[in-house]
Parts: C-alpha cells; structure tokens; sequence
C-alpha cells in the first residue's frame, strides 16, 4: 500500500542518480518518491482520448510575479550583428562564408516564475527557520542556496492527476478573491464531477484566475487571494497525495486566515509532509472540457540548490 508519509532513498525505479556534490538523505525526499511502479504503471492506463493539455502558463518579459521574488527579466547577449561589429569571434568562425551567427540569451529570475514547483526547503518555520527533514538555516544553508531537500532531489511525477474545479461547483466563472476554500467546497466540486482523490495523486485546485492572469491586471487583482485553507491541506495530506497544486501565486487563501500563522498550507504541506506544491498552473482547458482525471506528467530541473523549479508540467486524457 502506498504511504505518502515514506520515503523511500532513491526508490530503485527512479533512477534518482545523486548530481555532482549532491547525496540525498530518506528525510530530504518528498512524498513523491513513494510512488512505485504500481502507481505508474496504473496511471498510464488513464489516457483514453491520447489528448494533450499544456498546464504551463508561460513566462514572458514583465510578467506578474509574487511580490516576495524578482521579477523575471529576458534580454539579448549575443547576436548575429554584434557579432560581425565586434569581431571578438573570428578566430572562432575563420573565414565564415555562410555568414553563420547566432542568438543567444539571458534570464535573470526566481525558480517561482510562472509554473513551478515548490521544493521542500522553499519555506520555513521556527526560531531555527528549519524547512522540511529539520534542516536548519544555520547549518544547511550556504552561499549558493539551501543544501538539503532542493529542487535536484524533486522526483519526476507522473503519477494520476485530480483537478478539482471549484468554481464550476459553484456555478461560476472564477472566484472572488480572498474565497477561503474549504473541505465542503472541496467535496462537493468532487461529488459534482463524480471523482475521487487517491493516494499517489497529484491533485490541482481550479479557482478561475488564470482567466485575468497575465491577462487584465484590474481583473487579477479583484479575484487575487481565493485559495484553500489549512483543513485542506490536512484532508488532502490525509489522503496519501504527493502533489498539490493551484491556479495561483499561493494555492493557499491570501492572506492567511490564522493571524498568528501566514502560510500555514505551505507548512503543512512542504515542511510537516514533504507534499510538493505547484502553484500558477494554466487549468482552464482542462475545466473547459470537463477533464478532471488524467495523467500527470511533471518533470523538474535538478538544479542544485534552488528551491523550486521552473516546469511545464502537462495532462494527458
């Protein structure tokens, strides 16, 4: 039986090989690593259509980002004219009668631009500001970013995937903003789509917003905050998920309902259970054409270090 809460060092299936300078701890692994070749093999079986949904957002020059991280800048370092201007590559080219250049480019950003993946040393708690497995600040964090539990251990996930369109329950477009989402709306939008959230799932919350993201700034700043609270994130860690993700900046309602706690989702969730969070994912598509189970298939960057990553996660129906 699958068990969210074990984490098993580099399950044999994975093929999780440890990157130059990197070893990876049982309690720097997250929940996904559970999964075993049961769960993937069944998760395949899912795609009956052979349909393909794109859950990234995109990422463009000026983009909105979470206040907390830069902002994601793209500009040209090297091109064709500057390279015929400033000859500092002819000995390179030679003689070059094709005229050969090219383009090239530099993204200055946060792993937390647009789709991503939380890693489990994102966020931290404590007088020790320790993330998940009890690494503490003090000694695990170095020059080059946190040294346990970083994006280079997060797992693939292709496993099954839940979405749970909860305006849709409701009768609406997109939620209004600061909605808390609670375990009723949550078991309702279930009961209404006639599906079930397992163990093993990677499960996505709907709340409508990629319909103004990026889209109408007035628009995303009126339904900004709707997201689910604590109990949610306890029920669904309750249920065996390793993955929980949302159509917004946090997944979790904005700000926090708890006045003594302001991210007590991400706690529960990345520090107490070692779920991975994946926030600002594009489910329109898939709420358009009433998808609501699928196959999952995410697939992190392994840079050391960074406490997330980038992706371009997609579901297959």
């Amino acid at each position: 039986m699958f068990d969210s809460r074990k984490s098993p060092k580099m399950a044999e299936h994975l093929h999780l090989r440890e990157i130059p300078g990197a070893e990876y701890k049982d309690d720097e692994l997250g929940a996904v690593h559970g999964l075993g070749p049961e769960e993937l093999l069944a998760a395949l079986t899912i795609p009956k259509k052979g349909q393909i949904y794109d859950l990234d957002s995109g990422r463009w020059p000026g983009m909105p980002v979470f206040p907390a991280h830069p902002p994601f800048i793209m500009t040209s370092y090297r091109s064709p004219h500057g390279w015929r201007n400033q000859h500092d590559f002819d000995d390179w080219v030679g003689k070059n009668t094709v005229n050969m250049g090219l383009n090239t480019e530099i993204m200055i950003g946060t792993a937390h631009t647009g789709t991503h993946v939380d890693a489990l040393n994102h966020i931290t708690c404590g007088d020790d500001s320790h993330w998940h497995g009890g690494y503490s600040e003090a000694e695990f964090l170095g020059d080059f970013g946190p040294l346990t539990a970083e994006a280079s251990s997060i797992a693939p996930f292709v496993t099954r995937g839940v979405l749970i369109d909860v305006p849709a329950a409701k009768g609406v477009e997109i939620l209004e903003g600061k909605t808390l989402i609670t375990v009723e709306d949550i078991e309702a939008a279930l009961e209404r789509q006639g599906t079930e959230v397992r163990p093993g799932d990677a499960v996505i919350i709907r709340t409508g917003y990629m319909r103004a993201w990026g889209v109408d700034a007035a628009q995303a700043e009126r339904h900004h905050g709707a997201g689910i609270g604590h109990d949610v994130a306890v029920w669904l860690g309750e249920r065996g998920v390793v993955l929980v993700g949302g159509d917004t900046e946090s997944v979790e309602i904005n700000p926090s309902v708890d006045p003594e706690n302001p991210h007590p989702v991400h706690i529960e969730l990345l520090i107490e259970r070692g779920i991975h969070i994946m926030e600002l994912v594009h489910v329109e598509d898939l709420s358009r054409d009433e998808v609501y189970e699928f196959l999952f298939v995410c697939l992190p960057l392994r840079v050391a270090g960074a406490t997330g990553s980038m992706v371009r996660p997609i579901a297959i129906a």
